[in-house]
């Protein structure tokens, strides 16, 4: 059994497992950013009753 290699691939299995956390952590927090962004804008929408019906009548 070749310990240092068995070692060598644990650190870089643990490095990779981290960087992909590192990622996934950054895009939660910018998914939860636009979230609030869009949340945001349908609060400041000019009428509440804006483009909900469609007059079709000729």
């Amino acid at each position: 059994m070749d310990i240092p290699a068995l070692s060598m691939a644990m650190s870089q299995a643990s490095v990779a497992q981290a960087a992909g956390i590192q990622v996934m952590a950054l895009s939660k927090d910018m998914v939860e950013q636009q979230g609030q962004q869009m949340a945001q804008m349908l609060q400041q929408a000019p009428h509440p009753n804006l483009g909900k019906s469609l007059d079709i009548r000729a």
